[in-house]
């Protein structure tokens, strides 16, 4: 049961007024303001009066309290309200619909909460450089320490590669697949999500057969999911057009496919997805779920709020670096870089998390490893949080997983001076929560 709220009706002069103030079943969205004529009201329609002035209740669903905002009041009449009442029902959606025009842009994280599902951690797994080539004893030797803090806890874990933590825009084709091939020589198990992007993109146009030549590569092997990482023809597309692209990319699928959204925070080209966009591909049969990767906006909660009330047999995977925690509590899965630098942390709070009773320490167990990946993700003087990609090299070497904090050699996305340093003393406080909760593997060299 969330709080009671209380609902203002504007009154002259911009006074307001308590209208209505009472517990409400957390199941039910409140509309403020007078309720439509009986004929256009839906049929679970409920109505309130309270000193002559109607409140209404509508459309049950699974995902908490929503406060559905109306148009504003007549300064003429206390009780005169234009109501807007927001989308509930996808057919209604249109590739114009905007979140702010639907309840699942209106859920509290708290009514989301899940301590039963036990989620998967994908690992968006680091590339490391040594001498300007791959260092594949390195690269070996970090997920094999990731794999030990998964089974440490318990948790499912599979290895994103080839992404952008893996440097994709930087990989000719024969290193994208020897990437592949050397993680399955070395581990045959473990699910792996592959990259993939527009190769050789050119022109203005659009050509879904750009996404070819990595899905040929990676679709060869097996245990593997693909992942369609925007790109930046495909991503200027119309709405509709842009569903119809990402469609004709899934017909060259032959393993599930994973779609991918990203905030301009992240590329200035980016938009993530409008609601009536991730319901039309959350409804392909060949997506099994999405990534959104959000700086500003809480695209992963609008999606999880979305696929839970409309039981959609889609998986949002949060890509939120600054967020960790948001997944962990509603039991979804993540796929995130951080989960490489933090993987022994992450993997812990998991399991804390649904282990019954609850030990609470695990929420300032969310505060370490999210003050770690706060200073490994920090955005840099153009706004960019691009050159993660080499703090996370220096985490690991820190730790002693790998030798060299090197970057792919073609990538510009470095840090300053006195990195080590840095992440040094971004480390203080997750060693030390690390030490105190009895968390293995998680040390300095």
């Amino acid at each position: 049961m969330l709080p009671p709220f209380t609902a203002k009706v504007e009154k002259d002069l911009g006074e307001t007024v308590d209208m209505l103030s009472e517990p409400l079943d957390p199941r039910h969205v409140l509309v403020q303001g007078n309720a439509p004529d009986r004929e256009s009201r839906p049929a679970d329609f409920q109505v309130l009066e309270e000193d002559g002035l109607e409140f209404a209740r509508s459309h049950e669903i699974d995902i908490g309290f929503v406060l559905i905002r109306t148009k504003k009041f007549s300064p003429l009449s206390v009780g005169f309200a234009s109501v807007d009442f927001m989308i509930t029902d996808p057919a209604d959606l249109k590739p114009s619909t905007t979140w702010e025009e639907t309840v699942w842009a209106h859920t509290p994280e708290e009514a989301l909460v899940d301590h039963t599902s036990k989620a998967r951690l994908c690992v968006a797994t680091l590339l490391p450089f040594r001498d300007g080539k791959p260092d594949w004893e390195g690269f070996e030797n970090s997920i094999r320490w990731m794999i030990t803090c998964a089974e440490a806890a318990g948790v499912e874990i599979a290895f994103v590669l080839n992404a952008d933590t893996g440097y994709i825009f930087n990989l000719s084709l024969d290193l994208y697949g020897e990437v592949i091939r050397r993680f399955r020589a070395a581990f045959p198990e473990p699910t792996i999500i592959c990259g993939s992007t527009a190769v050789g993109a050119s022109g203005d146009t659009f050509q879904p057969d750009w996404y070819r030549p990595h899905f040929e590569i990676a679709q060869s092997f097996d245990k593997v999911e693909m992942m369609i990482m925007t790109s930046k023809l495909l991503n200027e597309l119309g709405t509709e057009k842009r569903r119809d692209a990402y469609f004709e990319i899934a017909e060259m699928l032959t393993v599930p496919g994973i779609v991918h959204a990203l905030e301009p925070a992240f590329v200035p080209w980016a938009t993530p997805y409008g609601p009536w966009l991730l319901h039309e591909l959350a409804n392909h049969p060949k997506f099994v779920g999405g990534k959104i990767s959000t700086l500003d906006e809480p695209h992963f909660l609008y999606w999880a709020s979305m696929c839970r009330d409309l039981k959609l047999d889609f998986a949002p995977h949060s890509g939120d670096d600054f967020g960790i925690a948001s997944a962990i509590k509603m039991g979804l899965p993540l796929l995130i870089g951080a989960g490489v630098s933090a993987c022994p942390l992450i993997c812990e709070a998991k399991r804390m998390w649904t282990t019954a009773p609850l030990d609470t320490r695990v929420y300032k167990l969310f505060e370490a490893f999210q003050s770690l990946e706060d200073a490994v993700f920090r955005l840099d003087a153009k706004g960019s949080a691009a050159a993660y990609k080499h703090s996370t090299a220096h985490v690991l070497k820190l730790l002693g997983l790998i030798a060299s904090s090197e970057i792919h050699p073609d990538c510009p996305d470095a840090r300053p001076e006195g990195e080590a340093d840095r992440m040094r003393e971004a480390l203080v406080r997750p060693l030390r929560i690390a030490e105190r909760l009895g968390i293995a593997n998680f040390k300095l060299a």
